[in-house]
């Protein structure tokens, strides 16, 4: 079997720039080998088992060499595999996939380029730029800033004939030089100038000045690569224009604990927002397996009256053995289905199970009280849920009638690197960390060390709901706010409502 190669633009930042057919060359590959300036939330939407190569360019800083790469992804492919070089921006604008295409050809194996946006056009837009205006602009010329040949130049006399918008890419380290020579051959030398880093994405920082002060500009606020220099009337829109710096979360660093497989859509909602959420996972599920106890009481279903699911792992893994037992949800046509929450009322309604019971409050104790009042001793209830739940809920309604706990899944620690989350706390730059449940704060500070929670002094902690905030409490921090609707609806309303 021959392999294929995708050369594949990633964008130049926000992962959602992908395309959609970059994004399916991703799900098909073996093997990714990515560049530095690539996101790694792409890397989240391969198939089991993917490859995964690194080898990212910084300038003057090289993981591998453009041969040593051209040679990797040829020698992957000659074995039959898929491979995705994916590439920030676009192949063909400075990425050197031209190159790689070449030598692939060559070779006689078969690949593909997929565009992506380039950082010329998307930076700038994130940046409130438009690289084209019919006052300003009606041209736009994208230069290197980084020659092949470090004693070739620019035609520097042509360049400053043009009238429309200069985009230098990979110039920061000849910005002087990139000043001086525009300002020798006749650029105005107040011409404005934009210096956009890490564009797109939440660490994004724009520099604005003219072609005579730029450079001072670059040196104290210490811009480095990677960083687009935009020369050029359009900047002076930026004021009018800049939508993604005015988003209420840009640049907070958000931390968030949930588990992974439950954590996209509350990362989702921050990058949303403009925030960049740094996953911590501080607890996993792990389904109880095998499970005689669930497996019996599934089977004896109709001697219930009610059953009560207090999460949505608790329903995943209830429905998924209902199915896996030759069962549907038609199993459950003569309870009654309460669940806590919209969250795991979602759960259920995604399995075709709508709820009959709803408490207005989020916690074991709304249940109780919706509860006592229409419950006889006659009654019998499942509550198929976490092993370390709280007892609260099962014991009082145990003064009631019959109740049956089935323990179906446990929260263990999850699998993380601490290193990442210390040297933000070190430097001071984590804005919010969101607790979700109390397993996510008492494995957080197991994770990171009790002794080290005093570096949490400057952070801003964030609680779904009372339960989750005493166990905050309870290691002598205080918390920031907590959701007054516990969901991630709530926590999302805490961080952003002043």
């Amino acid at each position: 079997m021959k392999g294929k190669v995708y050369l594949v633009g990633a964008g130049p930042g926000d992962y959602k720039l992908i395309t959609l057919k970059g994004m399916d060359c991703i799900k098909e590959a073996d093997v990714i080998v990515y560049d530095r300036l690539v996101n790694k939330n792409l890397l989240k939407n391969t198939k089991e088992g993917c490859e995964f190569i690194y080898v990212g360019k910084k300038s003057s800083n090289h993981t591998k060499t453009q041969d040593e790469i051209n040679e990797i992804i040829a020698e992957i492919a000659n074995k039959g595999k898929v491979v995705t070089r994916l590439k920030g921006g676009d192949p063909y604008v400075f990425g050197r996939g031209g190159e790689e295409g070449e030598y692939l050809k060559q070779r006689g194996i078969d690949f593909e380029v997929i565009p992506g946006i380039t950082s010329a056009i998307g930076g700038l837009c994130y940046a409130g730029i438009p690289i084209t205006h019919r006052d300003y602009a009606s041209s736009f010329h994208v230069i290197t800033g980084h020659l092949k040949d470090e004693n070739s130049e620019l035609d520097w006399e042509s360049l400053c004939k043009l009238r429309g918008t200069l985009v230098f890419l990979m110039g920061i380290a000849n910005l002087y030089k990139i000043c001086t020579n525009l300002i020798e051959r006749g650029k105005d030398k107040n011409t404005p100038v934009a210096l956009i880093n890490w564009a797109t994405t939440p660490n994004q920082k724009v520099v604005e000045g003219t072609l005579e002060n730029i450079y001072k500009r670059a040196i104290d606020e210490k811009i480095e690569s990677p960083t687009l220099i935009v020369v050029g009337e359009v900047v002076n829109l930026r004021r009018e224009l800049n939508f993604f710096e005015n988003k209420p979360l840009f640049g907070k660093n958000i931390v968030v604990t949930r588990p992974r497989a439950q954590s996209s859509e509350l990362v989702e909602r921050i990058m949303n927002l403009g925030g960049n959420p740094i996953e911590f996972p501080t607890i996993k599920i792990e389904e109880i397996r095998p499970n005689e106890a669930l497996d019996k009481e599934i089977e004896n279903i109709n001697e219930y009256s009610y059953i009560i699911f207090t999460s949505e792992n608790g329903v995943k893994v209830f429905f998924d053995r209902l199915l896996e037992l030759g069962f549907d949800g038609r199993r459950l046509g003569n309870l009654k289905v309460v669940a806590i929450g919209p969250a795991t009322s979602k759960a259920l309604r995604d399995r075709g199970i709508i709820a009959d019971i709803i408490p207005k409050r989020f916690v074991g104790e709304a249940i109780v009280e919706e509860l006592q009042e229409i419950l006889s001793k006659e009654d019998k209830i499942l509550i198929p849920r976490a092993s370390e739940a709280r007892e609260y809920l099962v014991k009082k309604l145990r003064k009631i009638c019959s109740v049956v706990e089935c323990k179906t899944y446990e929260t263990i620690k999850g699998e993380v690197d601490k290193e990442e989350i210390l040297e933000f706390l070190n430097e001071d730059k984590i804005d919010y960390i969101t607790f979700t449940s109390s397993s996510t704060v008492k494995n957080f500070f197991e994770i990171i060390g009790v002794e080290k929670q005093d570096r949490l002094k400057d952070a801003k902690l964030i609680s779904i709901g009372p339960i989750t905030s005493k166990a905050i409490e309870s290691f002598g921090l205080k918390v920031y706010k907590e959701a007054s609707e516990y969901t991630i609806n709530g926590v999302i309303k805490a961080i952003t409502e002043n």
